[in-house]
């Protein structure tokens, strides 16, 4: 019934329809209880891309995990559990560090050390990122600001941007705020996706040029996956690709990926961007790489994601006093 569309005025209405089914009496004795599962399972269908689900007991049990899961993560963040672990990138030529990613972990009491794929996007859900992302930008400025202040070589450090923080209309001052503990000028980079900068080109062209009068160097993440305009690539103020690792992975054993790969540092090069590879775990795709010329490579070839003492260690080793 909802399919054909409907006519007001001149225009045509599309509407579309997600249902969620609950059945009386299994599903609930009560209208309270029905029209909680009912709520339940449409919340499902949303998530699945299906018109109508029945609701089961593993919805209800889901969404109380989750529902856990947030109240943990609210408490994690104020009880200052989140660190950050910085992954070197090197120099494909002389395997110098010329600069470090921060990564956000968790470091969960009754967990562990909890990956960022277990608790970002749901970070990104409950709005909890923008005050996340605002403290590993300022806790990145302040790490850098130590390593200067011990006399190490200290690198410049790029953070990931998700897209609910670009999103907000107070972004860029809060890039602002986040960077001023740091070293003047900042060291601080930013890492966005492709596909985050495509969602509205002409307002993030405006805020990436404030971040970028800031002092803060960009770089497109996952470069090649996104489909951008080629165009819009000239006009945005970046000054580095990262291409995306499954390129990398898949190059010595894919023509089109190697011829891929090729074409964004030629590309990357003739617009004056630096280019930059993500996922680096064998020397071969480094040779690659280097004949390839590209000029910085990121992986476990080189090193993991390193906890702070380690990797201020690894930089006394590598050029610091």
């Amino acid at each position: 019934m909802l399919r054909p569309p409907f006519r007001i005025g001149a225009s045509e209405i599309r509407a579309y329809a997600k249902i969620g089914v609950a059945v009386y009496p299994n599903d609930g004795a009560d209208a309270d209880t029905l029209l909680r599962n009912a709520e339940a399972a449409v919340k499902k269908a949303k998530a699945s891309g299906e018109p109508y689900l029945f609701y089961t007991q593993e919805m209800t049990e889901r969404i109380a995990e989750k529902l856990a899961l947030e109240n943990i993560l609210r408490q994690a963040f104020e009880k200052e559990q989140f660190v950050l672990h910085y992954q070197p990138k090197v120099d494909l030529e002389t395997r110098s560090i010329v600069g470090v990613e921060a990564l956000i972990r968790w470091q969960s009491p009754q967990r562990g050390l909890v990956p960022p794929l277990q608790f970002i996007p749901l970070l990104e859900e409950i709005g909890l990122i923008q005050q996340v992302g605002s403290w590993a930008l300022r806790r990145a400025s302040l790490d850098h600001r130590s390593w200067a202040e011990q006399g190490l070589k200290a690198p410049r450090v790029a953070v990931n941007v998700s897209p609910v923080q670009m999103r907000q209309r107070n972004f860029v001052e809060v890039i602002k705020q986040a960077i001023t503990d740091g070293v003047a000028p900042t060291a601080i980079d930013m890492e966005i996706t492709e596909s985050l900068i495509m969602e509205d080109i002409e307002g993030n062209i405006e805020k990436l040029n404030a971040v970028r009068a800031l002092g803060v160097n960009i770089a497109i993440d996952d470069f090649g996956t996104g489909y951008s305009s080629l165009g819009y690539l000239a006009r945005l103020p970046v000054q580095a690709l990262k291409i995306d690792r499954s390129f990398i992975n898949a190059m010595h054993k894919d023509s089109n990926a190697m011829a891929l790969v090729s074409t964004i540092i030629s590309l990357a090069h003739s617009l004056e961007l630096k280019v930059i590879a993500e996922g680096v775990e064998t020397e071969e795709q480094a040779k690659y790489l280097r004949l390839l010329r590209c000029d910085e490579m990121q992986g476990y070839l080189f090193s993991k994601p390193l906890p702070l003492d380690a990797l201020v260690s690894l930089l006394r080793g590598t050029g610091g006093k």
